[in-house]
């Protein structure tokens, strides 16, 4: 016993491969990270669209519209489909921007405020839940809009009219909008809670997404979709981390001193969900033998 070998050489090939785990393993940070930077800049480009070119193609389609006497009739569209959906997308903008100004924000900071530590970790967790729900059905919601304003007009119709639906999308936004004002209220508190024990629950929240993923079978266009959830969900934590050094920047009267009390727990949060992410692919990509590529 003290003295018997391992038969390493007789088994070159499991332990090559055993090798090339732990390899795979060290690059995955790597690798990710370039993924979820190339991700967040996409998820930027959609954002920053929306008030910036957007407006521009909206101003463009209605000066077509308004214009349209001076060119005649040649063409049987008033609009290219395009030009429809960017008007659509822009009234709806504006509709939910105005909305929005009833939401009283000052009183719902007040009410989340006042709610225990445990409750305010399940309702958090419940807006996650909300979050993803709204954001896969929503987005069927839109696009329905959208084709049923552009369908060709042959067509036998077999849907409830343009305009239903564009009181469904703008119900959506609104609530949407609502549900991730409520997260940044939520964070807020957090942060601005005397004793950490909030903000450490709702970190130590993400190391569960660990223990619900790791170990179930993925292949690799799961994986794919995964990973689009996780940087579309890395990108509205940042956004919210955004939302909530505004707002506490606005109350100390935009005093850069007050940004350094935030900074370590910015960055703790950030840091939880780069480790978590990290995590979790490693260890999928181990278990189901995908490569780090």
């Amino acid at each position: 016993e003290l003295t018997r070998g391992y038969f390493l050489e007789h088994n070159e090939a499991k332990y090559t491969e055993r090798r090339e785990r732990v390899y795979t393993c060290m690059r995955i940070p790597r690798e990710l990270e370039k993924l979820m930077v190339f991700g967040i800049f996409l998820c930027l480009d959609a954002f920053l669209y929306v008030f910036t070119l957007l407006p521009l193609r909206v101003f463009l389609a209605l000066f077509r519209l308004f214009t349209l006497p001076c060119y005649g009739l040649r063409d049987r569209r008033l609009l290219q489909p395009a030009q429809v959906c960017d008007i659509l997308k822009g009234v709806i903008l504006v509709i939910c921007y105005f909305m929005m100004h009833y939401v009283d924000y000052s009183m719902m900071y007040h009410l989340i405020r006042g709610q225990s530590v445990i409750k305010l970790y399940i309702i958090y967790n419940m807006l996650e839940v909300a979050d993803r729900l709204f954001s896969s059905f929503g987005q069927d919601i839109l696009d329905a809009l959208y084709w049923t304003a552009t369908e060709p007009k042959e067509r036998k119709r077999a849907h409830i009219g343009v305009i239903p639906h564009f009181f469904m999308a703008v119900l959506y936004v609104f609530l949407h909008a609502i549900l991730i004002m409520v997260q940044a209220t939520t964070l807020n508190v957090a942060f601005n809670s005397h004793n950490k024990s909030l903000l450490t629950i709702m970190m130590s929240n993400n190391f569960v997404e660990i223990k619900g993923s790791v170990f179930k079978k993925f292949e690799k266009n799961n994986l794919f979709q995964m990973s689009n959830s996780d940087i579309k969900e890395r990108f509205t934590n940042y956004v919210l981390l955004l939302i909530v050094c505004l707002r506490n920047m606005e109350q100390f009267s935009w005093n850069p001193d007050h940004l350094w009390v935030l900074f370590p727990d910015v960055c703790m949060v950030i840091a939880s969900e780069t480790a978590v992410d990290i995590v979790k692919h490693a260890f999928i990509t181990k278990f189901n033998d995908i490569t780090a590529d």
